[in-house]
């Protein structure tokens, strides 16, 4: 039997790019898809395209089950209607992948509030109004006495990590998809959902323009920015063998995959008392020499 053979999944922003190869990833692993993409262009403008439509009539063509999902994942009532077309077409949820995203690069002194709102929006508004809808039918299914299996698999990245110089508002964004993460694996897990994310390095249209010689395919061998590399952990976080990882972050990139570590309690001194702030230089320059440096934001 396929890893995940007749497993709802949803994912988002499938249309092109990582969100694409995770469609046809897990349409080849068994599942039943629900592709999502609104068809906007790289800086979230909307388009006349139909990619979510292309994408579903690829895995439909190789024998594969897809429903193409036009909904705005930022919009309650459309990500609610997301949910319901995996319900309604395929008769249940087991995978929700949170993908979708569009850039609007601007040093912090150039960042406007819309272009500021617009990535917020997009990347965490639309990871969590999916995310709240989903959780909610999985609950109600538990508190029936149905057995959930569950999966999310959130997008990060490297930049919500460490930071990415010129990019405040998607460093941001992403940094709380982070955060999100954690907090739903804690509170979902009674309800039979883990929840985890990946941090992805590829080629897509936010990537190839921003890091064009980096992200180049090569002439020949194994193109490590292919977006195709990214699915593998993806399709088996959504599997029932993950049921138990919960919590984690993965970096991806070509070959490679790690763990993230983050952020943790470090050296410290407690004085019992408050402390007076003209004693506290050699108090922090002692901490500071017990603790590795933090890594140096992207770009930096």
């Amino acid at each position: 039997m396929s890893l995940c053979q007749d497993r709802v999944v949803v994912v988002t922003g499938a249309g092109r790019g990582i969100g694409r190869a995770h469609a046809l990833a897990f349409a080849a692993a068994g599942a039943k898809v629900v592709v999502n993409d609104v068809g906007a262009a790289l800086d979230g403008s909307s388009t006349s395209d139909g990619p979510a439509a292309a994408v579903t009539a690829e895995i439909v063509a190789s024998g594969g089950q897809a429903v193409a999902n036009t909904s705005d994942i930022a919009d309650w009532a459309g990500a609610a209607t997301l949910i319901e077309t995996a319900l309604s077409t395929f008769g249940g949820l087991d995978v929700l992948v949170n993908n979708a995203g569009f850039l609007r690069d601007r040093m912090l002194v150039s960042l406007t509030e819309d272009e500021w709102d617009a990535v917020i929006r997009v990347h965490l508004k639309g990871h969590f109004a999916p995310l709240r809808h989903a959780a909610g039918h999985w609950r109600a299914q538990a508190k029936a006495g149905h057995p959930v299996d569950a999966r999310v698999i959130n997008t990060s990245s490297g930049a919500g990590l460490l930071g990415s110089v010129g990019q405040g508002n998607y460093s941001a964004a992403k940094a709380g998809i982070a955060g999100l993460t954690l907090v739903a694996a804690a509170e979902l897990g009674r309800y039979g959902v883990t929840v985890n994310a990946i941090a992805p390095a590829a080629r897509t249209r936010m990537t190839e323009t921003a890091f064009a010689a980096t992200m180049a395919a090569p002439q020949s061998g194994f193109d490590a920015m292919a977006p195709e590399n990214i699915s593998p952990i993806v399709v088996w976080l959504g599997s029932r063998e993950s049921a138990g990882v919960t919590g984690r972050v993965f970096e991806v990139e070509g070959g490679r995959l790690s763990l993230a570590d983050g952020w943790r309690h470090g050296p410290a001194v407690d004085k019992g008392a408050r402390w007076e702030p003209a004693e506290l230089g050699p108090v922090v320059a002692d901490l500071l020499s017990k603790s590795p440096p933090p890594t140096p934001p992207y770009g930096a």
